[in-house]
C-alpha cells in the first residue's frame, strides 16, 4: 500500500512536471507569435515601401536598359555610385530619427516625435544644399575616377536629373522614420503601390509611346519618386498623427547640435555600408571589357538590392522595437525582439539563397537583352546568392545599433571590416591574382562575413540593462516640457 502511494505520487509528480512543461511551450509560442505581430506591423509597411523606393529605380532602368548599352550603363554607374552616394548621407542622417523618436515613443513622450522630425528636416536639407556640386560635376568627378568617357558623359546628364530625387528622398526618409516610430506606417503602403503604378505607366507613355528616351524615363522617375512624399505629409498634418503632431514649433530649431552630432554618426554608419558596393562597381569599371562586367554587375547588385530591400525592412523594425522596448525599460523585451527579427530575416534568406542558385543568370533578361551580358550574371550568380543570405542578418544588427544608439561603435566597425580587409583582399584578388570581378567581389563579401561576426559578438555581449539606463537618460536629456511645447491654437509654438 506504502508502494503504491509513493508510485502514485511519483507519476503525480511526472505528470505536474509535463504539464509545467507544456505549458511553458505554450507561452514561449504566443509570446514569439506576439512579437512576430509586432515585428511585421512595422516590417511589413517598410519593405513594402522600400520595394516601391528601389522599384522605382528598377522601372527606370528596365526602360533605359532598352534604349541603348551606354544608357544603361551610365544609369548603373549614377544610381550604384552617385545616387547610393547620396542616400547612404540621407538614411544614415535620417536613422537618427528613427533612434529619438523609437525611445521617446517607449518613453510615452509622444509630443516630442513632431519636433524631432522638425529638426530632422531643417539637418537634412542643409545637408542636400551642400551635396548639390556633386551632381553638377558628375562627368569630371568619374572621369577622374577612371570610368569610360562616353558613359561618364551620359552619367552627369542623369545625375542633373536626380537632384530633384535627392530632395524627395530628405522627406520620404524622415516621414517613415517617424511614421514607423509610432506604427502608423500602413498609409505608406498604398502611397508606394501609386508610385509604382503611376511610374510604370508614365514611364511606358514618355519612353516607348513617345520615344522621348532618357529625358522620358527620368521625369517619371522625379514624379514618381514625389508622389509617397505629397501622400505622407498630408496624413501627417491633417490629423493622422494627433498624439505626435501639433504642428509646426520654434522649438525645432533649438538643441541642433545634438541632433546634427547623433546625424552625422548614422550617416557615418550607413554610408560606410552602402558605399561599399558604389566601390564595388567604380573597380569594376577600371577592368577590360568594362560595359559588360558594370552592365553584369549592376544586374547582380539590383537584384541584391530587392532582397536588401527586405533587409532594410528587418533593419527599421528592429530599430524601431529595441528602441521602443528599451525607452520603456524592458531589456528583456528588447532582447527577445532581436533574436526573433535575426531569426525570421535569416530563415527568408535562406529561401532567396537556394532560389537564386536554382535560377542563376535567367532573372538578367529582365534588364537586357544581350546574351554576353547574360552570361556574365550567370557567372557572378553564386556569388549573389551568398551576399543575399549575408544581407539577411547584417542590417538587422545594423537596425539593432540604430535602436540602441551605437551610430557610431558601429561606424568603427565598418571601416575596419569594410575598408581595411573586404576592398584590399578585392583589389588583391581582382587585380594582382587576375580573378576580375569575382575576385572583387569575394574580397568584399569577405569583409561582410567579418563585420557581421562583429556585430553578432557585440549584440551577445551587451549589457542591455546599461542600454535602458542609458536611452532613458537620452530621452530626459532632450525632452521639452509637453506644456511648453503646446499653445492655443496648436500650430505654431513657441519656447
Amino acid at each position: 500500500m506504502e508502494n503504491d502511494d509513493i508510485n502514485t505520487r511519483l507519476l503525480g509528480g511526472k505528470q505536474q512536471e509535463e504539464e509545467e512543461e507544456e505549458e511553458k511551450e505554450i507561452k514561449i509560442h504566443r509570446k514569439v507569435l506576439d512579437e512576430l505581430k509586432k515585428l511585421w506591423i512595422v516590417a511589413g509597411p517598410a519593405i513594402f515601401t522600400r520595394f516601391s523606393t528601389f522599384g522605382v529605380t528598377i522601372i527606370s532602368q528596365a526602360f533605359i536598359g532598352h534604349i541603348g548599352a551606354t544608357e544603361l550603363a551610365a544609369f548603373a554607374l549614377v544610381q550604384t555610385v552617385l545616387l547610393r552616394f547620396i542616400t547612404g548621407i540621407l538614411l544614415g542622417m535620417s536613422s537618427a530619427l528613427e533612434t529619438l523618436c523609437g525611445q521617446a515613443y517607449g518613453a510615452k513622450q509622444q509630443h516630442m516625435l513632431g519636433i524631432y522630425l522638425q529638426r530632422s528636416w531643417i539637418v537634412l536639407t542643409i545637408c542636400s544644399f551642400i551635396l548639390i556640386p556633386l551632381f553638377l560635376l558628375a562627368t569630371p568627378i568619374l572621369k577622374l575616377l577612371g570610368q569610360d568617357d562616353d558613359i561618364a558623359n551620359v552619367a552627369g546628364y542623369i545625375a542633373l536629373w536626380l537632384i530633384p530625387v535627392m530632395f524627395a528622398y530628405v522627406l520620404s526618409f524622415t516621414c517613415q522614420m517617424y511614421l514607423q516610430a509610432q506604427s502608423r506606417n500602413m498609409v505608406m503602403i498604398y502611397l508606394a503601390a501609386a508610385a509604382l503604378i503611376v511610374h510604370v505607366i508614365l514611364s511606358w507613355l514618355l519612353t516607348v509611346k513617345y520615344k522621348l528616351g532618357l529625358p522620358g524615363a527620368m521625369i517619371s522617375t522625379v514624379i514618381a519618386n514625389w508622389i509617397p512624399n505629397v501622400g505622407q505629409l498630408l496624413f501627417i498634418f491633417c490629423g493622422g498623427c494627433p498624439d505626435t503632431w501639433t504642428g509646426f514649433s520654434w522649438l525645432a530649431f533649438r538643441d541642433l547640435w545634438p541632433v546634427i552630432k547623433l546625424s552625422l554618426s548614422s550617416g557615418v554608419m550607413i554610408c560606410l555600408e552602402l558605399w561599399y558596393n558604389s566601390i564595388l562597381v567604380l573597380l569594376t569599371g577600371n577592368l577590360a571589357n568594362a560595359e559588360v562586367a558594370i552592365d553584369a554587375l549592376s544586374i547582380c547588385l539590383n537584384i541584391n538590392g530587392w532582397e536588401m530591400m527586405i533587409s532594410l525592412g528587418f533593419l527599421a523594425a528592429a530599430g524601431v522595437r529595441v528602441s521602443n522596448e528599451l525607452g520603456r525599460g524592458s531589456s528583456k523585451a528588447a532582447k527577445f525582439s532581436i533574436v526573433v527579427t535575426v531569426l525570421q530575416s535569416l530563415s527568408i534568406g535562406i529561401v532567396l539563397f537556394v532560389f537564386f542558385i536554382l535560377f542563376r543568370g535567367r532573372l538578367a533578361y529582365i534588364f537586357t537583352n544581350s546574351e554576353e551580358v547574360a552570361n556574365a550574371v550567370g557567372d557572378l550568380s553564386p556569388l549573389l546568392s551568398f551576399s543575399i543570405l549575408l544581407n539577411s542578418v547584417q542590417p538587422v544588427l545594423s537596425g539593432v545599433a540604430v535602436g540602441a544608439g551605437w551610430q557610431s561603435i558601429v561606424a568603427y566597425v565598418n571601416v575596419a571590416c569594410y575598408y581595411l580587409i573586404g576592398i584590399p583582399l578585392g583589389v588583391v584578388l581582382g587585380y594582382l591574382v587576375h580573378f576580375q570581378v569575382t575576385g572583387i567581389w569575394i574580397g568584399m563579401l569577405v569583409g561582410t562575413a567579418v563585420q557581421t561576426v562583429v556585430l553578432l559578438v557585440i549584440t551577445w555581449k551587451t549589457n542591455w540593462d546599461r542600454q535602458v539606463n542609458l536611452a532613458q537618460e537620452r530621452v530626459q536629456r532632450w525632452i521639452v516640457p509637453e506644456a511648453g511645447e503646446r499653445n492655443g491654437n496648436g500650430t505654431m509654438q513657441g519656447a
